[in-house]
């Protein structure tokens, strides 16, 4: 697929939603069930998206001493990246979105309920990508 995005557009797109699966994980009591389950459901998008979230190992730094360190680099990366699609391949944003949110759904499958806390980060990440 043709790709109108340039090599930082793709990071900030990988960033964005690798890291919004980090966050998660971080706030979560099962961090590696939480890992795999939100980078499976990456891993199986499709379009413009799924090409470029595919290849998550180049450039993506996703490290931190805290949760917020990390979500001080995640959040404004899925407004970024919300923003860049909408200018750059309008027809991906809408598909970007609804990727970061399945992941964040599979994410969580292995829950009855997701905890507060998990609840919380999936609002502020819900609400960094609809502040585009």
């Amino acid at each position: 697929m043709t790709s109108t995005l340039s090599d930082q557009d793709m990071l900030t797109l990988r960033t964005a939603a690798y890291g919004a699966v980090s966050l998660l994980a971080a706030a979560g009591a099962k961090p590696h069930k939480i890992a795999t389950n939100g980078s499976i459901a990456l891993h199986s998008a499709t379009g413009l998206v799924g090409h470029v979230l595919s290849d998550k190992s180049k450039g993506v730094k996703l490290d931190g001493k805290s949760v917020a360190e990390l979500a001080d680099h995640v959040l404004p990366a899925l407004t970024a990246a919300m923003n860049l699609l909408t200018e750059q391949a309008p027809a991906e944003a809408d598909n970007f979105r609804s990727t970061v949110l399945v992941a964040i759904d599979a994410a969580q499958t292995h829950q009855d309920k997701p905890s507060p806390t998990m609840t919380e980060m999936t609002r502020k990440i819900t609400e960094a990508l609809d502040a585009a």
